[in-house]
């Protein structure tokens, strides 16, 4: 599944994605961080305010790895044997306690010890204090999916648990550390289209791009045949009708054909309803290439989100904005305060407070 520590994400169109990843990128001419190009396509992505309240909270920087949830942040499906299904999020919730770090003490380890978060997951499997979360799944009903007050197909949006309660299902555990980092972590090649029979993906459109793009970088950064690497490679092998490549390292196939259907046996796909798909799966609307419009739902979970933060991390969220914001022409302040006030007044009136202290000449 596509995972993160955050249940959302900055946009919902997969035809953003190389923009955000663009934006983020240094400064062609400076090689410096860029605030100007993250703000202005921030501001520019009303719909990112969500994920960015998150960044900016005090949950932005988690203290090390083992003190965050995880969430599979799209909308999953789970297939029954008779082909009827439900839709699901899944969550990881840390039995560690979520803890953060202040801005200033992560600058600091950031120059003191910038493998802080590394040791301390390695060290703590390595003396048997083995990390582990609880993983819980939201479900919702085709019916309901369809009804529900949100998109709950669009990623930048959450769906609540008051509506969803969580179905806790099982446990996660971290209990080895790699005997190799570059062969069992390096290598490893993580893509939402390599999914087991049961789970199938829903109709988020972000998911839809992923289930493409992640395989593609894979094959890019490993090679063609990089399920046949050790850490990629089923326990049970790969049986598949693939043949050549650079790095075939698994007899290729030996003399069996490497099509199907064939007259000579081999694997071959059940196609069974349960095990690769889901049974009737309703489609509807008109096909083509459609945009999204904004709305006060963009702006409403993000209000509700600061809200429920205590006044001083209120404070720091609008600090922690600031840092960056204050950098960009006022322009793109003034576009993206227009965002903050939307979600918030009290959101809007802290981070204005906050950029003049910075310096800003709004």
């Amino acid at each position: 599944m596509e995972g993160n520590n955050t249940p959302i994400f900055y946009i919902r169109d997969p035809g953003d994605y190389t923009f955000i990843i663009h934006s983020q990128k240094r400064n062609p001419r400076t090689h410096l961080p860029d605030p100007v190009a993250v703000w202005d396509f921030w501001s520019l992505k009303p719909e990112s305010l969500h994920q960015v309240t998150i960044l900016m909270s005090d949950r932005g920087i988690p203290d090390g790895f083992r003190h965050m949830h995880g969430y599979s942040s799209h909308l999953l499906t789970l297939v029954a044997e008779d082909g009827k299904f439900h839709y699901v999020k899944w969550h990881f919730r840390t039995e560690q306690g979520i803890k953060n770090l202040h801005p200033d003490e992560a600058t600091r380890l950031a120059g003191t010890d910038p493998n802080y978060a590394t040791r301390d997951l390695f060290d703590a499997i390595e003396r048997g204090d083995y990390p582990a979360w609880r993983v819980y799944v939201q479900v919702m009903t085709e019916e309901e999916a369809l009804k529900y007050k949100y998109n709950p197909f669009d990623v930048t949006k959450t769906v609540s648990q008051k509506d969803f309660p969580l179905h806790e299902v099982g446990r996660m555990v971290l209990n080895r550390n790699p005997e190799n980092y570059f062969a069992e972590v390096e290598q490893a090649a993580f893509a939402p289209a390599h999914m087991v029979p049961g789970i199938a993906p829903s109709p988020d459109r972000m998911l839809q791009g992923r289930l493409f793009s992640y395989a593609d970088t894979q094959r890019y950064r490993l090679g063609a045949n990089y399920h046949q690497i050790p850490i990629n490679r089923p326990i049970s092998g790969t049986s598949n009708q693939h043949r050549d490549g650079f790095m075939a390292i698994n007899g290729n196939g030996g003399s069996a054909p490497n099509y199907w259907p064939n007259s000579f046996g081999g694997p071959h796909p059940n196609n069974l309803p349960g095990q690769t798909y889901p049974k009737n799966f309703a489609v509807s609307g008109q096909v083509g290439r459609h945009t999204y419009e904004v709305t006060d739902a963009d702006f409403e979970q993000a209000g509700v989100l600061f809200e429920m933060f205590s006044s001083e991390e209120k404070d720091r969220v609008a600090s922690n904005i600031a840092g960056g914001l204050s950098q960009a022409p006022v322009f793109i302040q003034k576009r993206q305060l227009k965002h903050f006030y939307r979600a918030s007044k009290d959101y809007g009136r802290r981070v204005e407070a906050a950029l003049k202290a910075a310096g800003s000449k709004l």
